[in-house]
């Protein structure tokens, strides 16, 4: 039987919402302990799923600690769960997110924050040719599970490039993610599982692409070892 999201998961996250204080999450501790252990089973049943189609340097984790150092929001503790399954670099690109949380649960892929050097490289790409990331942002498959590529963008064309480029639209990006959203049903549901896994497994071709283009040269050379 598959490893399954808990109600009281999200019975938990909820009290802590409006209970976000040291005391309060001491004395429950042992609590959250034993819900943090099934929802870390979920996440590393599903890492076996996702290594059956890619190659996985490992499950990422992300503590219920807030670091609040430089943050105006001074909760210490975060509201929901986060894990990110990270893939083997350098020659893979890309990483899959899992997030959950009362009424806030997504998955995201792609490209949050690419390196200069990276983000360059990709707008080069698109400058030189988009036709290949356009048919695999407009497969039918693709569209259906995840919807349209989103993520921060420039007003204006980045220095050095074309305004009235005819791919300007993805030139002028500055992050290359998809985003898809549950309800708190869904998360619960048995076959959630097997939905993130097949929203994972479908954005492959993406990331296929973009591994090529950061991986070579504008020649199509390979840039690493």
């Amino acid at each position: 039987m598959s490893a399954k999201i808990p109600q009281k998961a999200f019975t938990f996250l909820q009290k802590l919402s409006k209970n976000n204080d040291r005391d309060w999450f001491n004395e429950h501790k042992p609590e959250f302990k034993s819900i943090e252990s099934e929802v870390k089973e979920f996440y590393n049943e599903l890492l076996l799923k996702v290594k059956e189609y890619d190659n996985i340097e490992r499950l990422k984790m992300f503590r219920i600690y807030r670091d609040v150092r430089f943050s105006k929001n001074k909760d210490p503790y975060k509201t929901h769960f986060g894990g990110n399954y990270i893939r083997v670099k350098p020659n893979l690109r890309g990483s899959y997110y899992l997030h959950i949380g009362p009424s806030e649960s997504f998955l995201g892929v792609g490209f949050w924050a690419p390196e200069k050097e990276d983000l360059l490289r990709i707008r080069k790409e698109l400058e030189l040719d988009a036709k290949e990331l356009r048919e695999i942002l407009d497969n039918k498959n693709l569209k259906k599970i995840w919807g349209d590529l989103e993520g921060e963008e420039l007003k204006t064309a980045p220095k050095g490039f074309k305004k009235d480029h005819q791919n300007i639209d993805l030139i002028r990006k500055k992050q290359f993610v998809f985003t898809k959203r549950f309800t708190d049903e869904q998360v619960m549901s048995p076959n959630f599982i097997n939905e993130v896994n097949t929203a994972f497994k479908a954005i492959r071709p993406y990331f296929d692409y973009m591994t090529e283009v950061l991986t070579t040269d504008l020649n199509g050379i390979l840039i690493i070892e």
